[in-house]
């Protein structure tokens, strides 16, 4: 028996895949599936009572770390060098090949940003002005990492919840400065850069104009900030916060925008954490331009989210089998994804 062909690709229905202009990358959607009987779980887990001030925490305030250091008493954000960082500034720079053999020092620097000195606090739990306060402390870092010399990237990040790995509550990020762009950064900046040199504009300027011209994508929206789904999306509640003007880095911020990416901040991870009723785990981190010195007026900055719940507080997306040894897939359409952002 053939089966009938559909005369038109309907993106809401028909398995289909789509292209990431960052990477080049391709992601199979599979709409259709969301009609499949069982949905998975839907419960909720209770909320742990939190506690403001943990002696035995190595991140709050005044407690000593693993190092034997001890934290001041800081009152609102606070910066230190990791104390078993992933990159050391020592690494020697020598290359070794042998053959398809090949390896290289790599140096860097690792910090540790503190959001606040609540122990019981996370990004959608902090006041706008608070959240502010670590903009300014991302810009900070980016300027002072980004102008040591033999650093090319400066990485933000935050893993948030147990389900990522994060193996302490209080509210805290990262900030992993490298001497070689990583493999993520390297692609964007090529696929950028090839984009303004075919169309004279950034490739990021563009799509966000398509993006809020379509409406379909958009979770929330103020002056300087987006908050959208991508549409090629890979996990199932993935969002990217982009600036509506060009803006290669932190470095650029002015500081109206550095209250509109608190807000945006805020609004984002409060929606994430109403969606299933619960802290909402996910990593997250800033792509900006490479800390070498140039313009880079390819690059526009932006924020990537991954959650990686898909149905409820416990059932979480498994990156297996297809995904791992073909291209990433989902069910969930992005459309679909930030109209549920946009409800919660």
């Amino acid at each position: 028996m053939t089966k009938p062909e559909l005369s038109k690709l309907d993106l809401r229905e028909a398995s289909h895949r789509r292209l990431n202009p960052l990477t080049g990358e391709w992601t199979l959607v599979s709409p259709h599936r969301m009609q499949r009987p069982w949905q998975g779980k839907r419960e909720a887990l209770a909320a742990r009572a939190g506690l403001a001030y943990d002696p035995t925490c190595y991140l709050c305030a005044g407690n000593a770390r693993a190092n034997g250091m001890r934290n001041p008493d800081y009152p609102h954000t606070f910066v230190f060098d990791n104390d078993f960082p992933s990159l050391r500034p020592d690494a020697p720079p020598e290359r070794i090949e042998d053959g398809l053999l090949v390896a290289e020092g790599e140096s860097g620097v690792c910090r540790v940003l503190c959001f606040s000195p609540r122990h019981d606090l996370t990004l959608a739990g902090m006041a706008v002005p608070d959240i502010e306060r670590v903009v300014d402390a991302w810009v900070e870092e980016t300027v002072n990492l980004g102008g040591m010399p033999d650093i090319s990237s400066v990485q933000i990040f935050e893993n948030r919840g147990e389900i990522m790995g994060c193996s302490n509550p209080h509210p805290h990020g990262q900030i992993w400065a490298t001497r070689h762009l990583p493999n993520e950064l390297e692609k964007e900046t090529h696929r950028q850069a090839e984009y303004l040199l075919k169309h004279g504009r950034p490739l990021l300027v563009d799509y966000l104009g398509l993006e809020i011209e379509r409406g379909a994508r958009i979770v929330f929206m103020n002056a300087h900030f987006v908050v959208l789904a991508p549409f090629w999306a890979v996990w199932p509640f993935e969002t990217m916060i982009l600036p509506r003007r060009r803006i290669g880095g932190f470095d650029e911020m002015r500081a109206e925008e550095r209250t509109a990416l608190a807000e945006a901040l805020s609004e984002l991870t409060q929606r994430y954490d109403r969606l299933f009723a619960v802290s909402f785990p996910y990593s997250m981190g800033f792509h900006q331009k490479p800390a070498d010195g140039a313009i880079h007026a390819e690059w526009q900055m932006h924020a990537h989210f991954y959650p990686p719940l898909l149905r409820s507080a416990t059932v979480k997306k498994f990156v297996v089998g297809f995904e791992m040894l073909g291209s990433p897939q989902r069910d969930l359409t992005p459309e679909a994804a930030a109209a549920r952002l946009r409800e919660a």
